[in-house]
């Protein structure tokens, strides 16, 4: 839909379910760029069959409309009516920054991709965060639709896992602190931030903030001019704010679903601080699974987050991915373990999936391994160890083999699905 003589129209994509400090981020932005525009989405009356859409900039609404619901799908409504605005938008020219506001369980990468596919340059991905509220809402182990915020009548994520996903593939944080009606934050909250999302850029937005403060973890594409100024027959500025220096830094969507993937995710690193602690656990030798099946519940409680890739005696062809918060695990085996692959099915993987089997490769088990990550307040780092060891093979069912393996009675079919 991208037309060759169309203005570039750079998006950056604010989403989170901490409300307000994703509307005290989208504020920032539209101070801080002027003449930028904001498309915002409100599926609160999504069971009443329509979309509400809103534009606006910083003087107040521009436009507004009803987008129908497609399939009883409320974002499926907001795939096929974004894209459409932003072309209006590119086409009518002097737009300098188009910010996506997403409600607030909808989730940054879907969107993500579909303005990509559209033909717009995503230039930054930001959630934004209240520090003091992050270990509550990982906590919270409730369905979306019981707080209505589902997205849909089939929706059936919950609050922890929906938030998980928000912070962790946005590579920037914008923390809103201070924010009316809100606990103040403190060292553990955010040491736990920190430790749940390392590499993420961390950009201040409360009072007084966004324009220093915060982590810069460099600005990446953006060297001070605003893309699509020019182009839109405005003179080139440099950026006010950190703030929004991180949403036009540039983003890209192929390497953001790479660092996703239960193979070749990048998994926080150990530490231990301000009384958080993330625990690295990594070994070669597959789980029993009856063991680690009877073991589920009481690793699934024993971290605000956990997550990685396993394997099991039973089922060595198959990555399994680990992904657990607010007291829920989901298990779902995501492909075969590259040592699995005959030799020519390999040129049809990802190069970043070979580089980082590569990078782990055993002689005997090739990229197969345990690589789970549990990060908590209050972590019984000794307990979670040994717990994790029991439901590994002894050193008998090791020695006998896979063909012995193969045959030991299965607790994960039912959680499979197979």
């Amino acid at each position: 839909m991208s037309g060759p003589d169309r203005p570039a129209l750079p998006v950056v994509i604010v989403g989170g379910l901490h409300a307000e400090a994703r509307r005290a981020t989208v504020a920032r932005l539209l101070a801080d760029v002027p003449g930028s525009v904001v498309l915002h989405h409100d599926l609160a009356t999504a069971a009443a069959g329509t979309v509400v859409r809103t534009v606006r900039d910083a003087t107040g609404i521009l436009s507004a409309g009803e987008a129908p619901l497609v399939n009883d799908c409320a974002c499926c409504a907001l795939r096929e009516d974004l894209v459409p605005e932003l072309v209006r938008l590119a086409d009518a020219g002097g737009t300098p920054l188009a910010v996506v506001e997403l409600w607030d369980s909808v989730e940054p990468k879907a969107m993500a991709e579909v303005v990509t596919a559209g033909g717009f340059t995503v230039t930054g991905v930001i959630t934004a965060v209240d520090p003091a509220l992050v270990l509550p809402y990982l906590g919270n182990g409730d369905d979306l639709a019981e707080g209505g915020l589902a997205a849909a009548a089939t929706d059936q994520r919950t609050v922890a896992d929906t938030f998980a996903r928000q912070l962790e593939y946005a590579p920037v944080l914008a923390l809103a602190d201070s924010l009316p009606g809100s606990p103040e934050a403190d060292d553990e909250d955010r040491e736990l931030l920190a430790q749940l999302h390392p590499t993420a850029r961390r950009v201040s937005v409360g009072p007084g903030g966004g324009r220093g403060g915060g982590q810069d973890g460099g600005h990446g594409g953006g060297h001070g001019g605003v893309p699509g100024n020019a182009a839109a027959g405005g003179p080139s500025a440099t950026p006010s704010s950190e703030l929004a220096r991180a949403a036009l830094a540039g983003f890209d969507v192929e390497s953001a679903a790479a660092a996703q993937h239960p193979a070749c995710a990048l998994l926080p690193a150990e530490a231990d601080a301000h009384g958080v602690t993330t625990l690295v656990w990594h070994r070669r030798r597959p789980f029993h699974p009856g063991r680690l099946y009877a073991a589920l519940e009481d690793l699934t409680c024993a971290a605000a987050r956990s997550r990685g890739r396993f394997w099991l005696a039973d089922k060595a062809d198959t990555l399994l991915h680990w992904d657990a918060a607010g007291g829920a695990l989901c298990v779902e085996g995501a492909g075969p373990w590259l040592a699995s692959l005959p030799d020519a099915a390999w040129d049809l993987v990802p190069p970043v999936r070979r580089a980082a089997a590569a990078l782990d490769w055993h002689p005997e088990h090739g990229d197969r391994c345990q690589h789970l990550v549990f990060t908590s307040p209050g972590l019984d780092r000794d307990g979670l160890d040994r717990l994790l060891e029991s439901c590994l093979l002894t050193d008998a069912e090791y020695a006998a083999g896979r063909a012995a393996w193969e045959r030991l009675p299965s607790g994960f079919d039912t959680l499979l699905e197979v």
